[in-house]
């Protein structure tokens, strides 16, 4: 099995580091001309062990003027060694990356700027618990629509990543089906796709020095769910629902074209501000699991994250007699799963995702659109019973104008059995 790291912003450290910290000398070293002398070796070391790694702090030899910089040789596990350097200005180093809690061997040189090193200096560092296995026995695995929950705790907020193996259809060998990387405290995410019948996956954490711990396994069977019927969608306009314009009403929300003209566009010009909301019946109830939002892209114009897409809304939802009610806004909600007093259920406070350049409009790259294309997708509650209308509430737009929004298209997935 390959395991193919793609780390993005946590870039992996490897050959050599310069670790600058406490400050030695004002001076410059600038040794004599030909100094092939071997240097005396550091001093009065110290060590301070920390999660993974451990800080070293050293006195220089009294004649150092031809050092240019103290460099640490040591093996974070049975395959990897690394080296660091630290300044001649400097009077500690840093190792990292040690695969376990145990001693380790670290060797000190001092090294000249014609490259002599000194004799070799060992000292033993003990490292505490390494980030990637703090977060090993916080691994969940549950059952979800269509696939798997898994979740991860990551309480050192280290750069790590979260790997899912499951079976091939074909070898039936353990292959890797997902790579996440995070460096926040917590990480939750859904596989889906799969049959609901038993199916085995497994998770492992490895770090940024390609250290891998054990794997959780577990034998799961997804909750049926599929996508609904779009066909027994019909609008159900409420008295203190926005209304439309430029003939982009409701049911272009579920016509299946995803991104093309025209979608739902609420009433514009208007003086009324934002929230405003829509509601609709989608002909038959569910238990809904996730959606897909589909907002107005490259359409005659850059309308990527600005204009009238939403940029924060609530999603709401009811079994069955939708009376009208003035929803709340973001500062008196309910909380997820639990209902106004009118009985509208808050599914969810969502937000527009930024741009994945960080670029902003009216600049994008290839990534940025495709990553608008595909739509936003959003896990609901697990908890809700079964649904029937539907209330969308913008509260913002990406423009910021904030008195008008459009969507081009929204999926609901669920059992509707």
């Amino acid at each position: 099995m390959k395991l193919l790291y793609k780390w993005e912003l946590m870039l992996p450290v490897v050959g050599l580091m310069l670790a600058l910290s406490c400050k030695k000398t004002d001076g410059y070293n600038k040794p004599a001309p030909g100094d092939n002398s071997k240097p005396d070796v550091v001093g009065n070391i110290k060590v301070s062990n920390f999660s993974g790694g451990a800080t070293i702090t050293y006195s220089l030899p009294a004649k150092s003027d031809n050092i240019l910089y103290v460099q640490a040789e040591y093996k974070i596990n049975d395959h990897v060694t690394r080296q660091v350097k630290s300044s001649y200005y400097s009077d500690s180093l840093m190792v990292s990356g040690f695969a376990r809690s145990q001693d380790y061997q670290v060797t000190l040189y001092s090294v000249t700027r014609t490259q002599v090193k000194s004799d070799p200096v060992t000292v033993t560092v003990h490292p505490s618990t390494p980030p990637y296995l703090l977060a090993r026995p916080t691994i969940k695995i549950r059952a979800d629509f269509g696939g798997v929950n898994i979740t991860v705790t990551n309480p050192a907020r280290a750069n790590i990543g979260v790997v899912t193996i499951s079976p091939d259809s074909t070898t039936k060998k353990l292959e890797v089906i997902n790579q996440n990387y995070t460096s926040q405290d917590s990480l939750s995410f859904s596989l889906r796709g799969y049959d609901t019948v038993a199916r085995q996956f497994g998770v492992y954490i490895t770090d940024e020095w390609e250290n891998i711990s054990d794997t959780v396994m577990a034998t799961i069977k997804p909750v049926y769910e599929v996508l609904m019927d779009k066909s027994l969608f019909r609008e159900y306009d409420l008295p203190s629902d926005v209304g439309t314009s430029f003939g982009w009403t409701m049911n272009y929300m579920w016509d299946g074209n995803l991104l093309g003209r025209p979608g739902y566009h609420s009433t514009y010009p208007t003086t009324t501000p934002l929230p405003k909301w829509i509601t609709w019946d989608m002909g038959q109830q569910a238990k809904l699991s996730r959606y897909t939002a589909y907002f107005r892209g490259m359409d005659y114009g850059n309308y990527l994250w600005t204009s009238g897409a939403p940029q924060t809304w609530v999603l709401w939802g009811r079994p069955d007699g939708p009376a009208d009610e003035i929803l709340p806004d973001t500062n008196h909600l309910p909380a997820v799963g639990q209902a106004t007093p009118g009985g509208w259920i808050n599914l969810g406070l969502f937000h527009l995702p930024p741009q994945p350049s960080g670029l902003a409009n009216p600049q994008y790259t290839n990534a940025d659109l495709d990553f608008w294309n595909a739509g936003f997708s959003f896990d609901l509650p697990f908890s809700v019973s079964k649904l029937r209308y539907m209330r969308f509430e913008c509260i913002t737009n990406a423009g910021q104008s904030n008195d008008f929004f459009n969507i081009m298209e929204i999926s609901l997935y669920g059992d509707p059995r």
